[in-house]
């Protein structure tokens, strides 16, 4: 199975743009925050189509699975990053001065 990354869309920040445009900056807190929203939209869109196949409102059961699968990626993927800058904190706070 081939894994095509030169199309995906949903987690991407232009650094091209980002570095070409001076005058407009992207913070981290800025890409944090959409980062955050994009995945809490994820895990809204599963949770209502696990909604919409409990009444019976979807054919394709594939649909809901894929999007499940979208939700949990990134949700895990968050954790990660979580840890990670968490790790890097405390490794700030045991420097010495």
């Amino acid at each position: 199975m081939k894994i095509d990354f030169n199309n995906i869309n949903e987690f991407d920040i232009s650094h091209k743009q980002a570095l070409s445009n001076n005058k407009n900056h992207i913070s981290f807190s800025e890409i944090l925050k959409s980062s955050l929203l994009k995945v809490n939209q994820l895990q809204l869109e599963s949770q209502k189509l696990n909604e919409q196949l409990a009444i019976g409102n979807v054919d394709n059961v594939h649909q809901v699975v894929i999007a499940a699968q979208k939700a949990e990626l990134a949700l895990q993927f968050t954790i990660q990053i979580r840890n990670k800058i968490l790790d890097a904190y405390n490794e700030i706070m045991r420097m010495s001065i």
